[in-house]
């Protein structure tokens, strides 16, 4: 298979931007970094904002959530805005606030399922802690990001010899009692809770008993890596849906200066169900287009002229055909890796995809030159969704569901293909300038 190598490049970014982000907050701050990079600079929400034709500006809610825009030359009234979305949150572990216990002379951590993972996958892997802590500082506290890049915990299987019918009946863990984490050998005289917490602190440069709050996650501490015969493929943990963030943050920094306003809205606990202030189903978005549109003088009838003139693509990954697998998937909707990116429909709007959004997209890929492919889950199955539907509801604009075809969705090492992630940044980058 012959990969140009502007698109192997960038895959290897890609690759790169995963593995500096091992947490939601972690993945904002990469953005941050890009952003700031390109001559974007910050926003606060508790600021005055004052815009005009060709800022380049962000602004970050929870820490975990991030939009990114560049006003547009032409009056949002008349062009409407162009609009990606993609969340940054990926399904795992997460540690309890007081996750530290001895076991029989074992220090094992507590944790919460967040979302849906693939729970199995999580076995025998080199895992880590990433996240964000809240240490005391004079006068109240400050948030500090945290990172292990050794590992520095574990959840080893069970052996066969104990477990006899695991190749039979799948590998299973109670929730409670068989998920929590190992993390080292208790110390005698030193308490589970004083083992977790000094590792933390020697991080951070703070005393353990200055640790007050923390969201943890555990991640897999093997970094991205091309495979297969042509090196076509690639594997890594968070590709659902850190890949669609880094697409679409790509095609916002390849547009200089667009005649519509582009926006980037990249949110958090898309995996939970949205519903927090800093998710999707929260205000984040249209606060931020209301104060876009105060900006530019618009008033109520101009805003609505605005929306009504506006395209949202939703990106969140979509699942590649298996060959292992066939009986799963819908017989006419194989959406193949490598063959391009996927239009995602449901009739009970699991998706927001319309048959309208859906043509418009294509037209985006045929104007792009890339392959596009189309997907349907299968009738007896139920249907994922994503931030789609949320954001077409909550804004009154005409969206579509795409995504890049991938494997083992949810596994803590999924797979998806080279030639689909250079595609979705041409479609994305010729959607801003559309």
């Amino acid at each position: 298979m012959n990969i140009p190598d502007v698109t192997r490049a960038q895959t290897q970014d890609l690759l790169d931007f995963i593995d500096a982000s091992p947490s939601p907050w972690h993945a904002v701050q990469t953005c941050e970094t890009r952003l700031t990079t390109a001559g974007f600079s910050r926003l606060d929400e508790a600021d005055r904002w004052t815009l005009s034709a060709g800022d380049r500006r962000y602004v970050v809610r929870g820490g975990s959530s991030i939009i990114a825009f560049i006003i547009g030359s032409q009056p949002a009234a008349t062009t409407g805005l162009r609009l990606i979305g993609a969340h940054t949150d990926s399904p795992g572990l997460r540690l309890k606030p007081k996750p530290a216990e001895d076991a029989a002379g074992m220090v094992r951590l507590g944790v919460e399922v967040y979302g849906g993972p693939i729970l199995a996958t999580f076995a025998d892997r080199d895992l880590s802690l990433a996240g964000r802590v809240n240490v005391r500082v004079p006068g109240g506290f400050a948030t500090r990001l945290v990172r292990f890049a050794e590992p520095l915990l574990r959840l080893p299987n069970l052996a066969i010899h104990m477990n006899r019918e695991v190749n039979e009946n799948g590998l299973k863990f109670n929730k409670q009692t068989e998920l929590p984490l190992l993390l080292g050998v208790s110390e005698d005289g030193t308490k589970a809770e004083a083992r977790f917490r000094q590792p933390i602190a020697e991080a951070l440069g703070v005393e353990p008993g200055d640790l007050l709050t923390w969201e943890l996650n555990a991640y897999d501490t093997q970094k991205g890596a091309f495979w297969g015969v042509d090196r076509e493929f690639v594997a890594n943990s968070q590709l659902d849906n850190l890949a669609s963030c880094h697409a679409a943050l790509s095609a916002l920094l390849a547009t200089p200066e667009p005649a519509a306003t582009c926006l980037c809205a990249f949110f958090d606990h898309e995996e939970v169900g949205s519903e927090s202030a800093s998710g999707a189903g929260g205000s984040f978005v249209a606060d931020v287009l209301s104060r876009l549109s105060a900006s530019a003088g618009l008033d109520g009838e101009d805003q609505r002229r605005m929306l009504a003139q506006s395209f949202f693509i939703s990106a969140d990954m979509a699942h590649g055909w298996h060959p292992n697998f066939p009986a799963a998937y819908e017989p006419c909707h194989h959406a193949l890796v490598n063959a391009g990116p996927v239009i995602k429909s449901n009739a009970n709007q699991r998706y927001s995809t319309s048959a309208e959004t859906a043509a418009r997209f294509m037209a985006i890929c045929e104007k792009a030159g890339v392959p596009c492919q189309q997907y349907a889950h299968r009738t007896d199955l139920g249907c994922g969704s994503t931030i789609g539907p949320i954001v077409a509801a909550r804004l009154g604009i005409p969206s579509v569901d795409v995504g890049s075809p991938m494997w083992a969705m949810h596994s803590i090492r999924e797979s998806a293909g080279v030639l689909d992630h250079g595609y979705m940044i041409a479609a994305l980058t010729t959607a801003f300038s559309n």
